[in-house]
């Protein structure tokens, strides 16, 4: 009896209940719940676990920074990752149809889709340089090879050059003498030639016409995965989700066999424990974490959306968040093992040899990929390994913004052209990419990464739980969970939610505060007004939060304030799960008196009653004949 509950359980449905229709046929659902874990891990394991989180371990002392990263993922991360995907599942709806829980803070959710929208706009530009690089890998010898082309300078040091030993030598010596940096032939492959960065971020430039061809590419390709929703991108994942791992195994492989290797995986690991009191080491483990698992962006309670009711979203939340974890580690000791390498070539120290931000991938990993037989191959195979990892994301972002727009027109004209919303939302998408290729792009590129999708997801994150525990109310949504889940959440995620997260969060964000450095790009030091854009893009997704609040207590009915209030936070009518078939207990549809009064009226057993009936109380008919009094509804 034990084996076949826990299997109807793992098949979605709770004990007792199955015979219950589990399928939502006006929304759609996953085909199984395989699509529905690897989509999420897909979402979760992207381009930030390649080139983001080794490079905040590089910038934040090491294997340091993973004790503020694992600390944050157990008291933030993993619950705030249940809680979103048990949201999204238990009503059925997006980012925005969520907040009948409380309409008050449906601002969060409009919050949720700026972020996804700044996120989705730049993170298809990455995507369509790892198109670029895919393309140009496909010749004989690859063009970052040598420092012989002629975008190369003088300060080029190749790693595969003839007279390497000597150049090195000579330049090495000249470098540690002056403020000067060695250059790789990846580097000023990726800064000369793909970028041809300009001097400053207000100096556009010109746009960089292969980049916009591969813009267009990515943006196609999305579309295509998405034509169908759910149904279509939930066939796709089965290869973009799982693929990435035997390439970053092969890569891992060939990087430890290096000479050097160890070293940078020792600096990798070795805390340097001084950085760890810098407030701005945590506030990049939180932001981490909320940008890797994707919390407060939005996509994690649309795909639970999709799920079946009664699917164990508490079981999913765990092996995806661990698995996503595991990757970003994993990912780091591939990427370490070639710095120590090129470190090793070059005589000099890790941090020395390191670009920041995306470059590392495209910098750092090319370099290595010259040292590799048949380069030409494994190049192909990295790039396109990076195309699937930024799609797995960039599905789940464009598929977020869809959902919502969707299920709050809510009506069958619009559902039966989803696709053309989606059109539409790739298209906009596109064209505000476009600034993003130019010779100023990269300074945009990473303005949006610091500011846009940074700490105004912790914000968002800290609101939206407040939000459920204590507006709409802790004990509710428990007993919320355990009707869909056949069980409450465990003690620990229960104390999480109601009251380390929020804590955590807000000591960081207050940290933040008062350590806050402006952000550069190597040598470029941001100008003032750049900065204040990054600012009103990050002020631009929480100040959804307090418009919409105030808007909603303007429209809601009350004599008084505190009125308006309480009936602005009170969970609307139609919150709770979406079919019929769920809503038992307070959920329960409530009948009208009217109803109820022929409802009482309606006998158990229609034959008997009506005999009694007839017995008891004859009518007289036009015809002077008795019948019965039927009660019908």
């Amino acid at each position: 009896m034990a084996d076949k509950c826990s299997e109807g359980l793992l098949n979605g449905v709770v004990p007792g209940e199955q015979g219950k229709q589990d399928k939502s046929v006006k929304r759609g659902n996953w085909g199984n719940q395989i699509e529905f874990v690897l989509t999420s891990v897909g979402y979760a394991v992207g381009l930030g676990n390649v080139w983001r989180f080794p490079y905040l371990c590089y910038r934040n002392g090491g294997g340091a920074f993973m004790f503020p990263y694992f600390i944050m993922l157990v008291f933030c991360g993993i619950p705030l990752f249940f809680m979103e995907l048990s949201f999204g599942q238990f009503a059925s709806q997006g980012c925005l149809g969520v907040w009948r829980v409380s309409p008050m803070f449906k601002g969060v959710g409009y919050g949720m889709m700026v972020v996804s929208t700044y996120i989705g706009i730049y993170y298809n530009v990455v995507i369509c340089i790892a198109f670029y690089y895919f393309f140009v890998s496909m010749t004989r010898v690859l063009p970052w090879t040598y420092c012989s082309n002629a975008w190369n300078t003088p300060d080029c040091v190749g790693v595969l050059d003839g007279n390497v030993t000597s150049r090195a030598a000579l330049n090495l010596t000249r470098f540690l003498n002056t403020t000067q940096k060695r250059t790789s032939p990846s580097e000023e492959y990726w800064r000369r030639y793909v970028l041809d960065l300009s001097d400053d971020i207000g100096n556009l430039g010109e746009v960089r016409l292969p980049l916009l061809g591969c813009l267009g590419v990515s943006w196609v390709v999305v579309f295509l995965c998405l034509i169908k929703g759910v149904k279509s991108s939930g066939k796709v994942v089965y290869f973009t989700a799982t693929f990435p791992y035997v390439v970053l195994t092969i890569l891992f492989v060939r990087g430890i066999t290096l000479e050097g290797a160890l070293t940078g995986i020792m600096y990798y690991l070795t805390p340097q424990w001084d950085k760890i009191l810098d407030a701005k080491v945590w506030g990049d483990a939180a932001s981490q974490i909320f940008y890797s698992l994707g919390c407060a962006w939005g996509g994690l309670i649309t795909m639970a959306s999709y799920n079946k009711f009664h699917n164990n979203c508490y079981r999913d939340s765990i092996i995806i968040s661990i698995t996503n974890c595991a990757t970003s580690v994993y990912a780091g000791f591939v990427i370490f093992s070639i710095l120590g390498f090129m470190a090793n070539h070059l005589g000099v120290d890790v941090s020395k040899v390191a670009d920041h931000g995306p470059g590392l991938a495209f910098v750092a990993y090319p370099e290595a990929l010259t040292l590799l037989p048949i380069s030409p191959l494994w190049s192909i195979l990295f790039f396109f390994m990076l195309i699937l990892l930024g799609l797995g994301t960039q599905f789940c972002l464009l598929e977020t913004l869809v959902t919502a727009i969707v299920d709050e027109v809510g009506n069958e004209w619009i559902i039966r052209r989803k696709t053309f919303v989606t059109l539409g939302v790739a298209v906009v998408g596109f064209l505000l990419g476009v600034p993003l290729t130019t010779q100023a792009g990269i300074y945009w590129l990473l303005l949006m990464d610091n500011y846009a999708a940074s700490f105004s997801l912790v914000v968002i994150s800290c609101i939206m739980c407040v939000a459920i525990m204590y507006i709409y109310g802790h004990r509710s949504y428990f007993k919320d969970i355990e009707m869909m889940l056949g069980f409450p959440p465990p003690l620990f995620f229960q104390i999480c939610w109601r009251f380390i997260s929020p804590a955590i969060i807000f000591f960081i964000l207050v940290f933040t505060v008062i350590q806050y450095r402006p952000i550069s790009y190597n040598d470029y030091i941001y100008p003032t007004w750049a900065i204040s854009i990054g600012f009103l893009m990050a002020l631009s997704s929480v100040i959804c939060i307090p418009i919409y609040a105030i808007y909603k207590v303007c429209r809601s009915e009350g004599d008084t304030l505190l009125e308006r209030l309480k009936n602005a936070t009170k969970a609307s009518k139609d919150w709770g799960p979406a079919l019929p078939e769920h809503r038992s207990g307070r959920y329960a549809p409530a009948f009208s008196p009217s109803t109820e009064s022929h409802l009482e009226v309606q006998p158990l057993q229609p034959e008997k009653g009506r005999s009694e009936a007839a017995a008891a109380s004859p009518v007289q008919g036009s015809n002077g004949s008795a019948h019965s009094q039927d009660s019908r509804l």
